[in-house]
Protein backbone atom coordinates (compact mmCIF):
# COMPACT_ATOMS: atom_id res chain seq x y z
CA UNK A 1 0.00 0.00 0.00
CA UNK A 2 1.21 3.26 -0.98
CA UNK A 3 2.41 5.82 1.80
CA UNK A 4 -0.42 8.80 2.51
CA UNK A 5 1.17 12.29 1.46
CA UNK A 6 1.68 14.29 4.72
CA UNK A 7 -1.36 15.38 6.12
CA UNK A 8 -0.96 18.41 7.04
CA UNK A 9 -0.66 18.70 3.00
CA UNK A 10 -3.39 17.19 1.96
CA UNK A 11 -5.39 19.19 4.65
CA UNK A 12 -4.15 22.72 3.43
CA UNK A 13 -5.00 21.24 -0.28
CA UNK A 14 -8.63 20.27 0.41
CA UNK A 15 -9.12 24.32 1.80
CA UNK A 16 -7.66 25.36 -0.88
CA UNK A 17 -9.15 23.77 -3.63
CA UNK A 18 -12.88 24.28 -1.97
CA UNK A 19 -12.36 27.78 -1.77
CA UNK A 20 -10.33 27.97 -5.04
CA UNK A 21 -8.08 30.90 -3.43
CA UNK A 22 -4.70 30.70 -0.97
CA UNK A 23 -5.56 33.66 0.96
CA UNK A 24 -9.11 32.44 1.93
CA UNK A 25 -7.98 29.00 2.84
CA UNK A 26 -4.95 30.71 4.93
CA UNK A 27 -7.86 32.54 6.38
CA UNK A 28 -9.41 29.19 7.59
CA UNK A 29 -6.65 27.61 8.44
CA UNK A 30 -4.96 30.34 10.58
CA UNK A 31 -1.98 30.02 8.35
CA UNK A 32 -0.55 32.49 6.12
CA UNK A 33 -1.08 32.65 2.44
CA UNK A 34 2.89 31.73 1.72
CA UNK A 35 2.37 28.56 3.98
CA UNK A 36 -0.60 27.37 2.39
CA UNK A 37 1.12 28.33 -0.83
CA UNK A 38 4.63 26.11 0.17
CA UNK A 39 2.34 23.23 1.54
CA UNK A 40 0.30 23.02 -1.82
CA UNK A 41 3.76 22.77 -3.97
CA UNK A 42 5.27 20.46 -1.24
CA UNK A 43 1.99 18.27 -2.02
CA UNK A 44 2.58 18.47 -5.81
CA UNK A 45 6.15 17.76 -5.46
CA UNK A 46 5.51 14.82 -3.85
CA UNK A 47 2.75 13.06 -6.34
CA UNK A 48 4.68 15.05 -9.61
CA UNK A 49 2.00 16.89 -11.29
CA UNK A 50 0.48 20.27 -10.87
CA UNK A 51 -2.81 20.55 -9.09
CA UNK A 52 -3.30 24.37 -9.73
CA UNK A 53 -3.16 26.63 -12.28
CA UNK A 54 -1.50 29.94 -11.12
CA UNK A 55 -2.06 32.63 -12.72
CA UNK A 56 -0.78 35.77 -11.03
CA UNK A 57 -2.74 36.25 -7.57
CA UNK A 58 -5.55 33.73 -9.09
CA UNK A 59 -5.39 30.18 -8.90
CA UNK A 60 -7.81 27.40 -10.22
CA UNK A 61 -7.61 23.82 -10.24
CA UNK A 62 -6.17 21.63 -12.92
CA UNK A 63 -8.18 18.61 -14.09
CA UNK A 64 -5.75 16.05 -12.07
CA UNK A 65 -6.60 18.85 -9.46
CA UNK A 66 -10.01 18.42 -9.37
CA UNK A 67 -10.35 14.83 -9.81
CA UNK A 68 -8.18 14.45 -6.49
CA UNK A 69 -10.10 17.30 -5.00
CA UNK A 70 -13.15 14.77 -5.65
CA UNK A 71 -11.90 12.77 -3.41
CA UNK A 72 -10.44 14.38 -0.97
CA UNK A 73 -13.15 16.63 -0.08
CA UNK A 74 -15.52 13.83 0.08
CA UNK A 75 -13.39 12.26 2.59
CA UNK A 76 -12.79 15.35 4.64
CA UNK A 77 -16.89 16.03 4.66
CA UNK A 78 -17.27 12.00 5.92
CA UNK A 79 -14.57 12.78 9.04
CA UNK A 80 -16.69 16.29 9.61
CA UNK A 81 -19.62 13.93 9.91
CA UNK A 82 -18.26 11.15 11.88
CA UNK A 83 -16.49 13.58 14.55
CA UNK A 84 -19.43 15.83 14.99
CA UNK A 85 -21.75 12.19 15.54
CA UNK A 86 -19.20 11.40 18.05
CA UNK A 87 -19.44 14.42 19.83
CA UNK A 88 -23.10 14.91 19.52
CA UNK A 89 -23.39 11.37 21.37
CA UNK A 90 -21.15 12.14 23.81
CA UNK A 91 -22.12 15.39 24.71
CA UNK A 92 -25.49 14.32 25.11
CA UNK A 93 -24.67 11.15 27.36
CA UNK A 94 -23.46 11.57 30.97
CA UNK A 95 -22.03 7.84 32.30
CA UNK A 96 -21.04 8.03 36.15
CA UNK A 97 -19.54 5.55 37.79
CA UNK A 98 -19.72 4.38 41.47
CA UNK A 99 -19.92 2.25 44.44
CA UNK A 100 -22.66 -0.45 44.04
CA UNK A 101 -24.23 0.56 47.87
CA UNK A 102 -24.07 4.34 47.15
CA UNK A 103 -25.19 4.00 43.76
CA UNK A 104 -28.42 2.24 45.25
CA UNK A 105 -28.82 3.73 48.36
CA UNK A 106 -28.06 7.59 47.27
CA UNK A 107 -27.71 8.10 43.76
CA UNK A 108 -30.63 5.90 42.57
CA UNK A 109 -33.28 7.49 44.33
CA UNK A 110 -32.36 11.26 42.99
CA UNK A 111 -30.55 11.14 39.86
CA UNK A 112 -34.11 11.94 38.39
CA UNK A 113 -33.80 15.36 39.86
CA UNK A 114 -30.89 16.01 38.50
CA UNK A 115 -32.39 14.92 34.84
CA UNK A 116 -35.17 16.91 35.44
CA UNK A 117 -33.06 19.91 35.45
CA UNK A 118 -31.02 18.73 32.59
CA UNK A 119 -33.48 17.22 30.25
CA UNK A 120 -31.29 17.13 27.22
CA UNK A 121 -29.24 14.46 28.97
CA UNK A 122 -29.21 10.60 28.87
CA UNK A 123 -27.86 9.31 32.08
CA UNK A 124 -26.62 5.85 32.86
CA UNK A 125 -25.33 4.27 35.97
CA UNK A 126 -22.33 2.00 36.23
CA UNK A 127 -22.88 0.70 39.83
CA UNK A 128 -18.90 -1.11 40.42
CA UNK A 129 -16.83 -1.25 43.44
CA UNK A 130 -13.59 -1.47 41.47
CA UNK A 131 -12.07 2.09 39.92
CA UNK A 132 -12.70 2.03 36.39
CA UNK A 133 -10.31 3.65 33.75
CA UNK A 134 -12.67 6.88 32.55
CA UNK A 135 -10.74 6.70 29.41
CA UNK A 136 -11.52 2.69 28.54
CA UNK A 137 -14.72 2.14 30.43
CA UNK A 138 -16.61 5.19 28.75
CA UNK A 139 -16.55 6.94 31.94
CA UNK A 140 -17.48 10.48 32.11
CA UNK A 141 -17.17 10.68 35.70
CA UNK A 142 -17.25 9.18 39.16
CA UNK A 143 -17.97 9.15 42.66
CA UNK A 144 -15.37 7.52 44.65
CA UNK A 145 -13.97 6.64 48.23
CA UNK A 146 -10.88 6.95 49.23
CA UNK A 147 -8.17 9.58 49.99
CA UNK A 148 -8.83 11.55 46.82
CA UNK A 149 -5.92 11.24 45.02
CA UNK A 150 -5.96 8.88 42.24
CA UNK A 151 -2.98 8.64 39.26
CA UNK A 152 -4.26 11.31 36.28
CA UNK A 153 -7.89 12.47 37.83
CA UNK A 154 -9.05 15.48 39.51
CA UNK A 155 -11.07 14.86 42.41
CA UNK A 156 -13.71 17.08 44.72
CA UNK A 157 -14.63 16.40 47.89
CA UNK A 158 -17.76 15.53 48.68
CA UNK A 159 -18.15 14.47 52.45
CA UNK A 160 -16.08 12.39 55.41
CA UNK A 161 -18.04 9.48 56.28
CA UNK A 162 -19.30 7.87 59.49
CA UNK A 163 -19.19 4.42 60.13
CA UNK A 164 -21.28 2.42 62.81
CA UNK A 165 -23.21 -0.68 63.76
CA UNK A 166 -26.75 -0.79 63.45
CA UNK A 167 -29.66 -3.59 63.61
CA UNK A 168 -33.65 -3.56 63.61
CA UNK A 169 -34.80 -2.03 66.84
CA UNK A 170 -36.85 -5.96 67.21
CA UNK A 171 -33.74 -7.36 67.24
CA UNK A 172 -32.23 -4.95 69.72
CA UNK A 173 -35.00 -5.36 72.35
CA UNK A 174 -34.58 -9.62 71.50
CA UNK A 175 -30.60 -9.90 72.33
CA UNK A 176 -30.08 -6.01 74.16
CA UNK A 177 -28.94 -4.46 75.55
CA UNK A 178 -25.44 -4.16 74.35
CA UNK A 179 -23.13 -2.71 76.92
CA UNK A 180 -20.31 -2.00 75.22
CA UNK A 181 -18.16 -2.54 72.23
CA UNK A 182 -16.22 -4.99 73.62
CA UNK A 183 -20.30 -6.52 73.67
CA UNK A 184 -20.00 -7.17 70.43
CA UNK A 185 -17.84 -9.76 70.01
CA UNK A 186 -20.20 -12.23 71.25
CA UNK A 187 -23.00 -10.67 69.13
CA UNK A 188 -23.70 -12.17 65.29
CA UNK A 189 -21.99 -9.83 63.07
CA UNK A 190 -23.07 -9.28 59.66
CA UNK A 191 -20.01 -9.94 57.46
CA UNK A 192 -17.63 -9.76 60.68
CA UNK A 193 -14.15 -9.99 58.23
CA UNK A 194 -15.58 -6.77 56.52
CA UNK A 195 -12.79 -4.03 57.36
CA UNK A 196 -15.08 -1.29 58.55
CA UNK A 197 -15.56 -3.50 61.68
CA UNK A 198 -11.42 -3.44 62.22
CA UNK A 199 -12.05 0.32 61.89
CA UNK A 200 -14.63 0.73 63.92
CA UNK A 201 -13.18 -1.33 67.11
CA UNK A 202 -10.15 0.37 66.41
CA UNK A 203 -11.82 3.63 66.71
CA UNK A 204 -13.45 3.11 69.98
CA UNK A 205 -9.93 1.86 71.34
CA UNK A 206 -11.44 -1.82 71.32
CA UNK A 207 -9.05 -4.52 69.93
CA UNK A 208 -10.91 -6.57 67.51
CA UNK A 209 -10.96 -10.54 68.30
CA UNK A 210 -11.65 -12.84 65.62
CA UNK A 211 -11.02 -15.85 67.93
CA UNK A 212 -14.04 -17.68 68.40
CA UNK A 213 -16.16 -16.49 66.18
CA UNK A 214 -19.25 -18.72 65.18
CA UNK A 215 -20.61 -19.22 61.58
CA UNK A 216 -21.76 -15.63 60.21
CA UNK A 217 -23.13 -14.64 56.92
CA UNK A 218 -20.87 -12.86 54.79
CA UNK A 219 -22.35 -9.94 53.11
CA UNK A 220 -20.71 -8.53 49.69
CA UNK A 221 -22.28 -4.86 49.29
CA UNK A 222 -23.31 -2.71 52.62
CA UNK A 223 -26.59 -2.32 50.85
CA UNK A 224 -27.84 -6.12 51.62
CA UNK A 225 -25.53 -5.99 55.25
CA UNK A 226 -27.75 -2.86 55.85
CA UNK A 227 -31.38 -5.26 54.88
CA UNK A 228 -30.31 -8.13 56.03
CA UNK A 229 -29.70 -6.06 59.31
CA UNK A 230 -33.54 -4.36 59.24
CA UNK A 231 -34.53 -8.20 58.92
CA UNK A 232 -33.68 -8.66 62.44
CA UNK A 233 -30.39 -11.04 60.81
CA UNK A 234 -27.63 -9.09 63.58
CA UNK A 235 -25.82 -6.31 63.84
CA UNK A 236 -24.12 -4.68 60.11
CA UNK A 237 -21.54 -2.17 60.27
CA UNK A 238 -22.78 0.47 58.02
CA UNK A 239 -22.17 4.30 56.88
CA UNK A 240 -25.13 6.02 58.51
CA UNK A 241 -25.67 8.55 56.00
CA UNK A 242 -26.76 6.07 53.22
CA UNK A 243 -29.29 4.86 56.09
CA UNK A 244 -30.73 8.33 56.84
CA UNK A 245 -34.16 7.51 56.21
CA UNK A 246 -33.82 4.10 57.65
CA UNK A 247 -32.31 5.21 60.53
CA UNK A 248 -35.15 8.21 61.10
CA UNK A 249 -38.09 6.04 60.04
CA UNK A 250 -36.47 3.70 63.04
CA UNK A 251 -36.32 0.66 60.93
CA UNK A 252 -32.42 0.62 62.06
CA UNK A 253 -30.86 1.85 65.29
CA UNK A 254 -26.96 2.13 66.24
CA UNK A 255 -26.31 -1.01 68.48
CA UNK A 256 -23.82 0.68 70.82
CA UNK A 257 -23.16 4.77 70.47
CA UNK A 258 -20.23 5.80 68.82
CA UNK A 259 -18.67 8.71 66.72
CA UNK A 260 -16.08 6.74 64.11
CA UNK A 261 -15.19 8.63 61.13
CA UNK A 262 -14.31 6.57 58.43
CA UNK A 263 -10.63 6.67 56.85
CA UNK A 264 -11.96 7.08 53.25
CA UNK A 265 -14.08 10.31 52.57
CA UNK A 266 -16.48 10.58 48.82
CA UNK A 267 -15.72 12.60 45.89
CA UNK A 268 -16.41 13.29 42.68
CA UNK A 269 -13.83 12.60 40.11
CA UNK A 270 -13.17 13.47 36.29
CA UNK A 271 -10.25 13.67 33.71
CA UNK A 272 -8.61 16.61 33.95
CA UNK A 273 -9.48 17.22 30.51
CA UNK A 274 -13.05 17.32 31.12
CA UNK A 275 -13.21 19.42 34.36
CA UNK A 276 -15.02 21.98 31.91
CA UNK A 277 -17.34 19.78 29.89
CA UNK A 278 -20.70 21.31 30.34
CA UNK A 279 -22.17 17.84 31.47
CA UNK A 280 -19.42 17.00 33.95
CA UNK A 281 -19.82 20.87 35.25
CA UNK A 282 -23.34 19.70 35.59
CA UNK A 283 -22.84 16.53 37.47
CA UNK A 284 -20.24 17.94 39.80
CA UNK A 285 -22.01 21.16 40.72
CA UNK A 286 -25.85 19.21 41.66
CA UNK A 287 -23.75 17.22 43.40
CA UNK A 288 -21.87 19.05 45.92
CA UNK A 289 -25.27 21.28 46.16
CA UNK A 290 -26.36 18.03 46.77
CA UNK A 291 -24.27 17.39 49.54
CA UNK A 292 -23.60 20.99 51.08
CA UNK A 293 -27.56 20.89 51.60
CA UNK A 294 -27.25 17.59 53.34
CA UNK A 295 -24.40 18.57 55.89
CA UNK A 296 -26.56 21.72 56.66
CA UNK A 297 -29.23 19.52 57.54
CA UNK A 298 -27.28 17.89 59.87
CA UNK A 299 -25.80 19.86 62.10
CA UNK A 300 -24.20 17.91 64.74
CA UNK A 301 -23.13 15.75 62.26
CA UNK A 302 -25.23 12.19 63.03
CA UNK A 303 -25.10 11.53 59.97
CA UNK A 304 -22.16 13.40 58.54
CA UNK A 305 -19.01 14.19 60.14
CA UNK A 306 -17.38 18.07 60.35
Amino acid sequence: MSPLPPLSAVRVFEAAARLENFTAAAQELGMTQAAVSYQVKLLEERLGISLFQRAGRKVALTDRGREIATVVSRAFDQMREGFAALTQDHSTVLTISCMNSFAHLWLAPRIGTFQMRHPGLAVRIDATNRVVDFARDGVDVAVRGGEGIWPGVEAKLLTHNRIAPVCSPGWLAKNGPIADAHALHAMPRLSPDDLWWHEWFAGVGVEADGKGLRPAIALDSQAMEGRAAMAGQGVAIVNPFLWKAEMEAGLLVEAVPSYVRERASYWVAYPPHARNAPKVKAFRDWIGAEFAREIAADPEGRFLPR
